[in-house]
């Protein structure tokens, strides 16, 4: 969960709040790298105790959609409960993105 500056993305003042540069900008999610040299496991909910539904690929990026608490996890980016929505019915544990935050940087999952 370590900085990435380069994920940032800024609009030009005066544009928030605009149907176009809204849409646009939603089109633009950020994308938030997997740990390098991890094929991560994608779950259908938040805990191993859940099925997989998939592997992601090595040097892998996700969008979050939503973030929950589940299971504690230990990862290349520490120990967390953290788990990213990455599709519906598809968590992977926070603690092998780096989102550059311990925290949530997405909203929370219903």
């Amino acid at each position: 969960m370590s900085m990435d500056e380069n994920n940032r993305t800024d609009r030009p003042a005066g544009t928030a709040g605009s149907p176009t540069t809204t849409a646009a900008f939603a089109a633009e999610a950020t994308r938030y790298p997997v740990a390098p040299g991890y094929r991560v496991n994608v779950r259908s909910g938040p805990s191993t105790q859940y099925p997989i539904v998939r592997t992601l690929p090595l040097n892998a990026t996700v969008s979050i959609s939503c973030q929950k608490y589940g299971e504690w996890i230990s990862g290349p980016y520490g120990t967390t409960k953290i788990w990213d929505s990455i599709a519906p019915g598809e968590y992977v544990s926070d603690a092998y993105v780096r989102t550059g935050s311990d925290g949530f940087v997405a909203p929370r999952c219903a």
